[in-house]
């Protein structure tokens, strides 16, 4: 028998140990696999027809946005792939399928620049006020976070993940690995950030030590995801800033606003650590700022004199 659990279970393995894909995609697949055999109405594999995916791809459009239709095909799809790699079925039914559907552009989500100015602001007086040194401390370490998720477009992951060596304040760079370990680095080329990290670094050298990690909380472990969160949401409150920030629209607003000061799209690609330009390309919309400056002195409307 063929039975599908089994087979589940021995792909996330495969992915595991010999993809060696990270922790948040085993996550994701493991979540998308376990109900796609929900889905079905078989036990085994081989009685899993063209028909039993039609109609899961048909519910998944019932349910989700296509963003996340499109990912849950892509794991059965990976999935099936791997069991005609390992000759356990006679035939991929997803091979009968054609499957087309157009997912909508959907903008990413940016901070105004002046909010962020004033989120730092916020940070750095809180720094100076601070009641006590635990408060005054925790101020450091959040203006050294902030600072390095706008002056470099990191993802939150990868920031939680930086390594001590990672950060080398000398040569005024940061290592990072990002998805599928490719490795960038990062030149930190504004003399205010640096300063802040290096007072940061001076400060928490034995937490930094302890854990291994650049970032890292008061009692020695390496700060998470979900801390800076909190983070940005408190001094998001405390700045009076009427927009719900993440960490990831610092990603955002770093590449549109490199974009709209006219830096070439493929530097954007390498800053930000993308395979395909194709990704990079969702910042190519132009903003209204700009957009109004562009026809207000390019189009030719303005040499018309009625």
């Amino acid at each position: 028998m063929h039975n599908l659990q089994t087979h589940l279970n021995n792909y996330l393995e495969y992915c595991q140990y010999q993809k060696k894909l990270d922790n948040k995609t085993l996550k994701a697949y493991r979540i998308d696999l376990v109900q796609f055999a929900a889905s079905v109405s078989a036990e085994d594999i081989s009685d899993i027809t063209s028909a039993m995916l039609e109609d899961y791809i048909a519910g998944l459009h019932q349910k989700y946005k296509p963003r996340t239709v499109k990912r849950k095909i892509a794991a059965a799809k990976a999935f099936f792939h791997y069991l005609d790699y390992k000759e356990l079925i006679d035939r991929n039914p997803f091979q009968r399928l054609e499957i087309r559907f157009r997912e909508p552009i959907i903008l990413p989500r940016t901070i105004p620049l002046y909010d962020i100015k004033a989120l730092l602001s916020t940070v750095y007086d809180c720094r100076k006020t601070a009641g006590t040194l635990y408060q005054r401390r925790n101020a450091l370490r959040d203006a050294a976070v902030l600072e390095m998720l706008f002056i470099t477009g990191i993802r939150i992951s990868e920031l939680c993940s930086l390594d001590a060596c990672d950060v080398n304040l000398q040569e005024q760079s940061v290592l990072i690995y990002g998805k599928g370990s490719k490795e960038r680095k990062i030149q930190i080329g504004n003399a205010d950030v640096l300063k802040i990290l290096k007072e940061y670094r001076t400060d928490f050298k034995n937490e930094i030590r302890q854990c291994g990690h650049f970032f890292a909380n008061q009692n020695g472990t390496a700060l998470s995801d979900q801390a800076i969160r909190r983070m940005i949401n408190k001094y998001t409150a405390l700045a009076s800033i009427d927009l719900h920030i993440t960490p990831h629209m610092f990603r955002h607003t770093f590449a549109t606003s490199l974009l709209d000061a006219d830096v070439d799209v493929r530097y954007i690609q390498e800053l930000l650590g993308h395979s395909s330009i194709n990704i990079t390309a969702i910042y190519t919309h132009v903003s209204m700022s700009k957009q109004k400056k562009i026809l207000s002195t390019k189009h030719p409307r303005k040499d018309f004199h009625i």
